[in-house]
């Protein structure tokens, strides 16, 4: 029979422990379990502030509240650009990769972007924790992809610059980047003012990124101030549609313009072409982005002789009658010489405007001291940048008094030799349209009529307007600047172009006038780059482009009409009695 065998009887069980082996499990446990209760102190009660903040940095997050960036208005507040409600989209790469094909197809198109290759795309940004995916799309466009229900996509609010008026004021208003930060233009030159500062919210939020509180009080925005400038949009849109007229007409390279407020100095308008649209850059190239109004610098020409005409008519050396021997159209000055277009004989000071005389301009300039003519040429703005907010603007070119030799001042009386952009020069005629004082130009709109700088005597200046509007008459060299119903002065300049070091056959052709005489209210100055249609001219390329522009400028303003000075009037006015053919001051030889 089987033996029975007692359990508790087994003689492993009967074998006693040794009393340090339980003590020393017990202790071991009591140090693993302190070891735990110092760990848990330590986490909480040393490291709190630290893991709080590694807590925050996985769930808390800032979302910035965006400022409105302030409009751009002109003078009568028509908007001329304006920060539209957009969004952006992002994702998160490791949820998007989860998403399924066809959606990640549909994305695609909606995108207009090859499906594959951005597949691909969110296949290698698996690992990204925030990605852009498409910034600054239309609210349209951002309900298109919400509807695609994509794990991971996320959608931010944002603005986008938008400009009404597109080409037409492109060149003055410029263009912000993507973070609506001033690029070019008046974006770039008031983006301090129009900018405004970022508000700002704390909110903590899940893995899945829903929000589950705010962690502290929303600091709101504060929007971008509005900036009125002085331009006129009606005005602009003119002066845009004629430079394009005139290019097209001469195969020209380029052409710009200015209009002027000539008792303000408010820019009214300025225009170049080419242009762009601010609204589309995606195929924008270098000249088009050029301000040759502000940016570019030229010889001026013939538009330069009537200041050193004025300036000698101030300091008492000639008078409007004084007769000026131009002989048979050439004139020697040391190794160099002068010439006229054509023979003019002895005619009056007010002759040598008329018909654009070199040799009796230089000879007129030549009568004043070289440091009193290069300190009136920097006192009406030449040599130094305009004192207006714009970037970009150039001082132009102006050799120092000390160097001039007489050639170089001869020839600076007619405008060669030295260098200025198209607002230096149509701000330093403000100086014939306000009695002789000098009004720097302005960007924004005025609410006071400026006091200006007296550079001249007032009758001086009022002959000079006389003598300009006799250049611009049937025996000046500009009579296609004549405009219907309105009496308008100026200057007609023609200039070779330089290319290095030297001349070639290329012009710049220009205008510079002032409408109307019996009470100047414009000043518009229209260049021309490279006409390359047969006529080069000043008289004949740009003296039309002003007529119309200033027609359509002062019927756009409600400007009333003056009485056109007889064209016999204006010979009477230059044709000097017999008895003054003084030839040059006494005491003085050329």
């Amino acid at each position: 029979m089987t033996r029975a065998v007692r359990f508790g009887g087994s003689e492993l069980l009967c074998t006693k422990l040794p009393a340090w082996r339980s003590r020393l499990v017990m202790l071991a446990l009591f140090v693993a379990f302190g070891s735990l209760v110092a760990r848990a102190a330590y986490l909480q009660i040393v490291s709190d502030e630290f893991l709080q903040e590694q807590g925050a940095k996985r769930m808390e997050r800032t979302i910035p509240l965006p400022a409105v960036r302030g409009r751009l208005v002109d003078r009568n507040n028509a908007v001329l650009a304006q920060s539209v409600p957009v969004e952006t989209v992002w994702y998160d790469g490791r949820r998007l990769s989860e998403a399924k094909r066809e959606q990640l197809v549909a994305l695609a198109k909606l995108l207009d972007r090859k499906p594959e290759a951005f597949i691909k795309q969110v296949k290698n940004d698996s690992k990204r924790h925030f990605a852009y995916l498409e910034r600054k799309v239309s609210p349209d466009l951002a309900a298109s992809i919400r509807a695609l229900k994509l794990p991971g996509v996320g959608f931010t609010p944002d603005s986008k610059r938008f400009y009404p008026q597109g080409e037409s004021m492109a060149h003055l208003v410029g263009f912000t980047n993507l973070e609506d930060k001033g690029q070019e233009g008046v974006e770039l030159a008031f983006n301090r003012e129009l900018t405004g500062f970022d508000g700002e919210r704390n909110i903590l939020r899940t893995r899945l990124g829903d929000v589950i509180e705010e962690t502290r009080p929303v600091r709101p925005p504060v929007n971008g101030k509005d900036v009125v400038l002085s331009v006129d949009a009606d005005v602009q849109y003119i002066v845009l549609s004629e430079l394009k007229k005139a290019v097209e007409l001469h195969k020209a390279k380029a052409a710009a313009a200015v209009v002027l407020d000539a008792k303000t100095g408010e820019l009214l308008a300025m225009a170049n072409i080419p242009t762009f649209d601010p609204n589309d850059r995606s195929a924008l190239q270098g000249p088009q982005l050029r301000n040759r109004v502000f940016t570019d610098t030229f010889e001026p020409g013939s538009t330069l002789k009537p200041f050193p005409v004025a300036q000698a008519m101030a300091n008492g050396l000639v008078k409007a009658n004084t007769m000026i021997e131009t002989g048979n159209g050439r004139m020697t000055i040391g190794r160099a010489s002068i010439g006229d277009t054509k023979k003019h004989g002895t005619i009056s000071v007010a002759e040598v405007v008329q018909v654009s005389s070199n040799i009796g301009t230089a000879k007129i300039a030549l009568q004043l001291q070289p440091k009193e003519m290069w300190e009136f040429y920097r006192g009406i703005g030449f040599g130094q940048a305009p004192a207006v907010e714009f970037p970009g603007a150039v001082a132009g070119r102006i050799r120092p008094w000390s160097k001039w030799k007489p050639i170089e001042q001869a020839t600076m009386s007619y405008g060669h030799g030295i260098s200025v952009s198209l607002i230096q020069l149509a701000q330093a005629y403000t100086i014939f349209a306000n009695e002789g004082r000098f009004v720097p130009v302005s960007l924004t709109k005025q609410s006071e009529k400026p006091v200006g700088l007296q550079v001249l005597q007032p009758g001086v200046a009022k002959q000079m307007l006389q003598m300009l509007e006799a250049a611009s008459g049937p025996d000046g060299t500009a009579p296609k600047a004549q405009t219907t119903g309105y009496r308008v002065a100026g200057k007609t300049g023609t200039a070779h172009k330089q290319e290095g070091a030297r001349y070639v056959d290329k012009y710049i052709s220009s205008y510079v006038g002032i409408a109307p005489v019996s009470n100047p209210r414009v000043i518009v100055a229209v260049m021309v780059d490279d006409p390359q249609a047969g006529a080069y001219y000043g008289g004949l390329v740009a003296a039309p482009v002003f007529s119309v522009i200033t027609r359509s400028v002062l019927t756009s303003l409600n400007v009333e009409p003056d009485a056109v000075k007889p064209a016999m009037a204006l010979r009477h006015f230059v044709q000097a009695p017999a008895s003054t053919a003084l030839g040059v001051p006494a005491g003085r030889s050329l």
